[in-house]
């Protein structure tokens, strides 16, 4: 099934989208898989906009997107670890500044934004509240972390490794945060994203979403 279309809302600047309607709710980043900050994510952010969030998703590529895997590869592979960790961390403020009283913001990133939206969820100078990873992880120590954290994985995925699951369960069970590690079965990475039809499950999305809103709520009030 194609992805439902999109309405567009203004970005605040060139590099993110802001979900539609624009709300004043608890807010949320959304960080973009490596294809690219394409329709389905700016579908998912107007999704939880219309759930009340107040939304921002940063492009990380500014403006390019990929279709294939091949393209996504070279995309990432152009990306340099400072100019994102400074683009997040001006991000998260900004949807900070946006939402002027709230004292946290969740984070939600899939694949590679994942990883991402964990290393932003392990800095103790970023007010991250909830952290929902869709079949991406991060390795950390997560010591200084005041986040909860929500994880949506794949059954047979070839990307996550599941050593690298008892990993983090492990590391992250010896801290004083709420976890939850929610694994479909049958389903593949990017199960969640409707225009990936090799791998996308309604039914394990619709799992998925109800969970995501139900812990973004629990956390960011």
């Amino acid at each position: 099934m194609p992805p439902a279309p999109v309405r567009e809302s203004p970005a605040l600047a060139s590099s993110a989208y802001r979900g539609a309607p624009i709300s004043s709710g608890p807010p949320v980043l959304v960080v973009h898989a490596w294809w690219g900050l394409n329709a389905f994510v700016r579908s998912f952010c107007n999704r939880l906009a219309r759930a009340g969030f107040s939304v921002l998703a940063p492009d990380l590529y500014n403006g390019r997107c990929a279709a294939t895997i091949a393209s996504a590869r070279q995309l990432r592979g152009t990306l340099k670890r400072e100019t994102i960790t400074t683009l997040l961390r001006q991000s998260a403020a900004q949807l900070m500044e946006t939402s002027r009283s709230a004292h946290c913001i969740g984070v939600v990133g899939f694949s590679l934004g994942a990883y991402w939206a964990m290393w932003l969820g392990e800095q103790a100078d970023v007010p991250v509240g909830a952290t929902v990873a869709f079949y991406g992880l991060r390795p950390g120590s997560y010591a200084h972390t005041s986040s909860a954290f929500q994880f949506h994985l794949a059954e047979m995925d070839e990307f996550v490794r599941p050593a690298a699951v008892r990993r983090l369960r492990k590391t992250l069970s010896a801290l004083d945060t709420d976890v939850e590690i929610h694994t479909y079965p049958g389903t593949q990475h990017w199960f969640f994203e409707r225009d990936r039809l090799d791998a996308f499950d309604a039914a394990a999305s619709r799992r998925a979403w109800s969970r995501t809103v139900r812990f973004l709520r629990t956390h960011l009030g």
